[in-house]
């Protein structure tokens, strides 16, 4: 059976499992595909909007907690410097001072930065365990990683191992996709129903590579020999693409 062929068979297994189920597309043609979204924007900032409830935590704790945090120090130290520079220089202090420490600034300087590290932690490690305590999955797809594709598995749907391929340059313009998608879209999707837990089994078969989804708030590297695990659940009918961030080789920006 042949590349599009599997890919067409994996949609028609999953949709026939999940009765009148949505379904989300990742790296697939136009065809297939109700809303483009979850793709890379030129000129933007933040993260990819979110499709995923891990997403949506992810988004969370990067613009309501990092950043702040990140914005305080960083004014706080350009503060520092600017009032040292002003206050401290020749001009304003010919005689500069003899003493060589001062107890209560090394005080303020371990104490600020913990209970900063200590706030973040909180926030922090409720993402970190939401990643880990998997809910059980209504589907598994296996991942695995080569030089310079993807192969996937539908284990549970019977369906047997098929490969996705990055879309030469010349071929999007065939298939009616921008060129914006170069290096990011495949000839082969993942489908998966909307609103269903799915768990990825990911390794590789050469070198390390990455598995990453961006609107579903996914990395995990891929492994010679051995399997590791993550999982997403859809939350809006769209194509979303992924990619592998790993140094992998001349294509390592391989589509997922």
């Amino acid at each position: 059976m042949s590349r599009m062929g599997m890919g067409t068979r994996a949609r028609a297994s999953i949709g026939g499992g999940f009765t009148a189920l949505c379904l989300a597309v990742f790296s697939a043609t136009p065809v297939w595909a109700k809303e483009l979204v979850g793709q890379p924007t030129d000129g933007a900032l933040g993260l990819q909007p979110a499709a995923s409830p891990l997403k949506v935590e992810a988004h969370f704790f990067h613009d309501i907690i990092l950043m702040p945090v990140i914005t305080f120090i960083t004014l706080l130290v350009l503060g520092l410097i600017l009032w040292i520079v002003v206050r401290y220089n020749k001009k304003a202090n010919p005689v500069p001072a003899k003493w060589s420490h001062n107890t209560l600034i090394e005080v303020i300087w371990t104490v600020l930065p913990v209970l900063i590290l200590v706030f973040i932690s909180l926030f922090s490690f409720r993402l970190l365990f939401a990643y880990h305590d998997m809910p059980t999955p209504d589907l598994t797809i296996k991942a695995t990683g080569n030089q310079w594709n993807w192969a996937y598995e539908y284990p549970d749907q019977g369906i047997a191992e098929y490969v996705s391929n990055m879309l030469p340059e010349d071929e999007l313009a065939q298939r009616g996709m921008p060129h914006s998608l170069y290096r990011l879209a495949a000839d082969e999707p993942i489908v998966v129903p909307v609103g269903k837990t799915v768990r990825v089994l990911v390794t590789a078969a050469d070198v390390i590579h990455a598995f990453a989804l961006p609107a579903f708030g996914l990395k995990t590297d891929a492994v010679p020999g051995r399997v590791n695990e993550t999982w997403f659940r859809a939350d809006r009918v769209g194509t979303f693409y992924g990619q592998c961030s790993e140094l992998c080789g001349v294509a390592e920006l391989c589509g997922v």
